[in-house]
C-alpha cells in the first residue's frame, strides 16, 4: 500500500483535530471536516486495492495533514472523489464504443463550468478521426471542425502532452484558424501507457487558464477515459471476430441467425416479403480431392469475395457452412429474387481460379431461394424451405436456383405486401 495510507485512521484524525482546534472555526464546521476526513479514510480502506483510486485518496490525505485550512480543502477534495467514483461508474457501464465517448464528453461538459464545448478525436496510425462531441447548447457529435496539421490537437497526439491555451487569437498554434475563434482551450492526450489512443479539447469564450482542481479534474477523467476506450475496442474486436469467418472474412452463422431474426420481426411489423438465396459452389469436393485443402481454402475465400461483388449495399452475404453461403435480400418478393440469382448465376460462370498445375478449375454454382412468408414464418424454417432447395438442384438441376416448396397449410394473409 502507498506510504501515505500507511498512518492508522486514528493518527489522521488526531492531526486534523488538533489543527481544527488551534482554528477558529465553528463547531458545526469542526464535526463536518471530521466527518468528510473519516468519509476518505473509509473509502480508502474500501477501495486499497484499486491502485489508482488508492494513489488519489492517498494525495488527499496528505494534503489534508498538511493545510491548514482543512474545511475548504476536505470539501474540495472530497468532492473530487465523488467525481473521480462517478466517472469510474460511467465510463465502465458500457462496451460500446460510441457510447463511451459520449459519456466521457458528457462528464467533462459537466465537470468544468463555463465550457463552450469538448471533442474528442480517436488517433490511430498518425490521423485523428472524429470521435465525439458536445456543446452547451446540448447539441452532440457535431464537427466543428476537422484538426488542422498544424494546431492543437495533431501536436498534442504527436508530442504526448497537454497543452494549455489561454487566448487562442494570439497562439501560434491557432495562426491559421478561422478568425472567429477565440477563447482558451485545452488539449489532453488520451495515453494508453505511452501510446496516444486519442486527443480531448475544451473550450471556453473566457480567456486565461484552468484552475488546479479542474486540471486535477481532467487528468483523471482522461485516464479513466482511456481505459474505457481500449476496453471498448477491444470488446469491439473480440464480438466482430465471435461474428466473423475465418477464413472467407464473411460474417458467419451466428451473425446469420441474428440479422435473419431481425429481418422476420422487420418484414413482420412492416409487412414486407424478403428473399434468402442457399448456395453451393459446384466442382469444389474435385478441387479439396486434386490439389489438397490448402489451395481449397483459398478458392473458398477467392469465392465467397469474388461473390460478395454481386450483392447490393443492402444485402447480408454469410457463411453458412463448408462451400455453403447465405445471402440475405431485404423487400425483395420471389420474382426479384429470381433475377438475382440469375445474375450471380452468370456472373460466376466467369469464375475460374488458377490452380498450381496451370489448370483453371471448373466450378459453377446452385442454389435455392425461399421467401418470407411464402415459404415459412420463421428464421430456421424459411433456412430450411432455402437449403431444401438447393438439395433439389445439386440433385436434379445443378447450376441453377430453384424456389423453395411452399409452406405447408395456408398463410394467413400480412397487409401491405409488396
Amino acid at each position: 500500500m502507498l506510504k501515505s495510507m500507511d498512518k492508522s485512521r486514528q493518527e489522521l484524525l488526531q492531526i486534523a483535530q488538533t489543527k481544527l482546534a488551534d482554528a477558529s472555526y465553528t463547531p458545526e464546521q469542526r464535526e463536518q471536516t471530521l466527518r468528510l476526513l473519516n468519509l476518505l479514510l473509509e473509502i480508502a480502506d474500501q477501495d486499497e486495492k484499486n491502485e489508482e483510486y488508492a494513489r488519489s485518496v492517498a494525495k488527499m490525505l496528505a494534503n489534508v495533514t498538511k493545510h491548514h485550512n482543512l474545511f475548504a480543502i476536505i470539501q474540495q477534495q472530497a468532492a473530487e472523489l465523488d467525481a473521480l467514483k462517478r466517472i469510474s461508474v460511467n465510463l465502465t457501464s458500457s462496451l460500446q464504443l460510441q457510447a463511451v465517448l459520449d459519456r466521457v464528453v458528457t462528464e467533462a461538459m459537466f465537470l468544468i463550468k463555463g465550457a463552450h464545448d469538448a471533442h474528442i478525436f480517436l488517433y490511430q496510425d498518425g490521423v485523428l478521426h472524429f470521435g465525439a462531441s458536445l456543446d452547451d447548447k446540448g447539441q452532440r457529435n457535431k464537427i466543428f471542425s476537422m484538426p488542422r496539421p498544424d494546431g492543437l490537437t495533431y501536436t498534442v497526439a504527436r508530442t504526448k502532452q497537454t497543452i494549455l491555451v489561454e487566448d487562442m487569437k494570439n497562439h501560434p498554434l491557432f495562426k491559421s484558424a478561422p478568425s472567429n475563434w477565440k477563447g482558451s482551450i485545452i488539449g489532453i492526450p488520451l495515453k494508453n501507457d505511452e501510446a496516444v489512443i486519442g486527443v480531448m479539447n475544451m473550450a471556453r469564450w473566457a480567456y486565461g487558464t484552468f484552475s488546479p482542481s479542474e486540471l486535477r479534474l481532467l487528468d483523471l477523467l482522461a485516464g479513466q477515459a482511456a481505459v474505457a476506450i481500449i476496453n471498448a475496442r477491444l470488446h469491439q474486436s473480440m464480438s466482430k471476430e465471435a461474428l466473423s469467418d475465418m477464413l472467407t472474412g464473411l460474417p458467419n452463422r451466428r451473425a446469420l441467425d441474428a440479422r435473419l431474426e431481425n429481418e422476420v420481426s422487420r418484414s413482420a411489423r412492416y409487412g414486407h416479403q424478403f428473399a434468402v438465396l442457399m448456395m453451393d459452389l459446384d466442382g469444389f469436393k474435385a478441387v479439396n480431392d486434386t490439389y489438397g485443402h490448402d489451395i481449397g481454402d483459398k478458392v473458398l475465400h477467392d469465392f465467397a469475395q469474388y461473390l460478395s461483388e454481386s450483392k447490393r449495399s443492402s444485402d447480408f452475404l454469410a457463411r453458412y457452412g463448408g462451400d455453403e453461403m447465405t445471402m440475405i435480400l431485404p423487400e425483395t418478393d420471389g420474382n426479384s429474387a429470381a433475377e438475382l440469382a440469375e445474375k450471380i448465376r452468370q456472373r460466376m460462370e466467369k469464375f475460374a481460379p488458377d490452380m498450381p498445375d496451370g489448370r483453371q478449375a471448373k466450378l459453377g454454382i446452385s442454389g435455392g431461394i425461399a421467401i418470407y412468408p411464402k415459404n415459412a414464418r420463421s428464421a430456421s424454417e424459411l433456412l430450411r424451405a432455402a437449403d431444401e432447395a438447393l438439395y433439389r438442384a445439386k440433385r436434379h438441376s445443378r447450376g441453377s436456383f430453384l424456389p423453395a416448396i411452399p409452406g405447408t397449410g395456408e398463410l394467413p394473409p400480412i397487409k401491405n405486401l409488396k
